[in-house]
């Protein structure tokens, strides 16, 4: 999987949000808040540019302390709402 063009993650009032990029294409009503690991995981997902579910979980699992299996759960959760709004391909 990779993160599609044209989405970044920027902080708005404070929280992170993502977003298409490009004044004309801001919808504030579809913007996308993160928590904070979840805005980690964006930054993660686009470093490794292709990633899996379990590349990003083993990531996770080395940031956070939490176990392996709560780990995967978050990134596969995490992953199916930026599915859901078209932001990951």
């Amino acid at each position: 999987m990779r993160i599609k063009e044209g989405f970044v993650l920027r902080e708005v009032c404070g929280d992170p949000v993502i977003m298409a990029q490009g004044l004309s294409s801001i919808d504030f009503g579809r913007l996308l808040g993160l928590s904070e690991s979840a805005a980690w995981l964006w930054q993660e997902a686009k470093r490794q540019g292709d990633f899996t579910v379990e590349s990003l979980a083993a990531a996770l699992f080395d940031e956070y302390e939490i176990s392996r299996e709560q780990a995967h759960h978050d990134v596969e959760k995490l992953l199916e709402q930026l599915k859901e709004q078209g932001v990951v391909e």
